[in-house]
């Protein structure tokens, strides 16, 4: 592991008025590692992962994304808000998978898959269509590049979004909740997607409820609850000999997929 974290996160504080949903997050996640987040509902996961590429700002901290602090730059010993552009640019090398696959129903699947890369990136249409075409190769779909979102069930629907995310090349992934509006018998086909993901060495901090995954795939994982983390560790020390009482109630209804 290199000696200069990926994502650098200290001190990390936001609230919602009067509710205060993170208090004081500090993590590291390494170049190559992946990270399962674990917690209840409510208990600031997707919060925190909202806020490293600045789709939440926090109230009080730092994180650092390969040595960048997303949303602000750096004059002098004061941190400033950038304008837009600059903030697009900052992310443009951040993915991100979220609850619901926010496709954009009147495009094809082929077409959600290049508008980053051509629109954003500028790149060309043949380079980015070969790309969309390898990605879609990737996650088993590349005979619906030409259909619509609606024509697909929900899991594809994720596939898809995984793929659109990869098509910027970047350099961490997140993923909020991937499988969490999908029905059962398809979460299976996303969960294979994100490990063969994990198997290439793409930095990954995943917010996830399945145990599953984070048991095979993860090299370490986060337990957080009431808006602190609570224990992390390796995948093997935190699900089947947990040291915190919190986490040994919330991994006891999964019990029987540990």
């Amino acid at each position: 592991m290199n000696a200069v974290p990926l994502v650098s996160a200290h001190n990390v504080h936001k609230s919602f008025g009067h509710n205060q949903v993170l208090k004081g997050i500090n993590l590291e996640v390494q170049a190559g590692e992946v990270v399962v987040i674990l917690g209840p509902s409510g208990s600031g996961k997707s919060t925190f992962l909202r806020c490293i590429n600045h789709l939440e700002t926090m109230d009080q901290g730092a994180i650092l994304v390969d040595g960048t602090q997303i949303g602000y730059a750096l004059r002098g010993t004061h941190l400033h808000k950038v304008k837009p552009g600059v903030l697009a640019r900052q992310r443009s090398e951040i993915g991100m998978v979220f609850q619901q696959f926010n496709l954009y129903p009147h495009l094809t699947v082929l077409q959600n898959i290049v508008e980053a890369p051509i629109g954003v990136h500028g790149r060309s249409k043949t380079e980015a269509e070969a790309q969309a075409f390898t990605l879609l190769e990737t996650v088993g779909l590349r005979d619906k590049a030409h259909t619509y979102p609606r024509q697909l069930s929900g899991g594809q629907q994720q596939r898809v979004a995984i793929a659109r995310a990869l098509a910027i090349k970047p350099k961490l992934m997140l993923f909020d909740e991937p499988t969490s509006a999908l029905d059962p018998e398809l979460v299976g086909e996303v969960l294979a997607t994100m490990r063969s993901l994990a198997d290439q060495g793409l930095t990954m901090i995943v917010v996830t409820h399945e145990i599953s995954f984070a048991k095979e795939a993860a090299d370490r994982v986060v337990f957080m609850d009431g808006g602190v983390v609570v224990e992390e560790g390796a995948p093997r020390e935190v699900l089947e000999n947990p040291s915190h009482p919190r986490t040994r109630a919330f991994l006891s209804r999964f019990i029987e997929r540990v």
